[in-house]
């Protein structure tokens, strides 16, 4: 069950691990676990969001609902459809980080730029085209073939956050 959107206007403190790297481990449902490398030096708000929200357990049970071949897969929408989000949104994060294969960045609300909140998207390939307009704060370092079987409506079954690098 996804949980209850939040009426907040501002984001959580963000918590994150000490460092200049966190780690998020995803498991989808009936695919298995991938790694993202959450670059806390370059967008230290930005993943600070998404590591609070998965320690909340926000993402836990949530589906990747956009899924688009050689482009995207995305998540992090608690009505499952691209419209909800945490019940807040951040500013965003001029980062310098490139959407190349497995870049992990916020989505948003169409071209406002301070729109992001919990959704999510992993590139499917470069996308050079997205550089600039949205916030990269990752990059999946293990598992990518796992994030490649990705269909509509998989689920996240857990999110969870680790300061050290895990070995799948």
């Amino acid at each position: 069950m996804a949980p209850k959107q939040e009426e907040a206007t501002q984001p959580p403190a963000a918590s994150a691990p000490p460092g200049k790297v966190a780690y998020a481990i995803v498991d989808v449902e009936g695919k298995g676990k991938f790694v993202i490398e959450l670059n806390l030096e370059k967008a230290p708000k930005t993943a600070g969001n998404f590591i609070k929200l998965a320690k909340q357990g926000f993402y836990n049970g949530l589906t990747f609902h956009r899924v688009v071949p050689d482009f995207v897969v995305q998540g992090g929408d608690p009505n499952g459809n691209g419209t909800g989000g945490p019940g807040y949104t951040i500013p965003f994060e001029e980062t310098g980080l490139k959407h190349e294969d497995g870049a992990v960045a916020m989505a948003r609300k169409g071209d406002d730029k301070n729109s992001a909140g919990s959704q999510f998207y992993i590139c499917l390939g470069p996308q050079h085209q997205l550089d600039g307009d949205y916030a990269v704060f990752g990059k999946v370092i293990q598992g990518m073939d796992v994030v490649r079987k990705i269909q509509q409506y998989d689920i996240m079954k857990e999110v969870t956050i680790s300061d050290t690098r895990p070995h799948l």
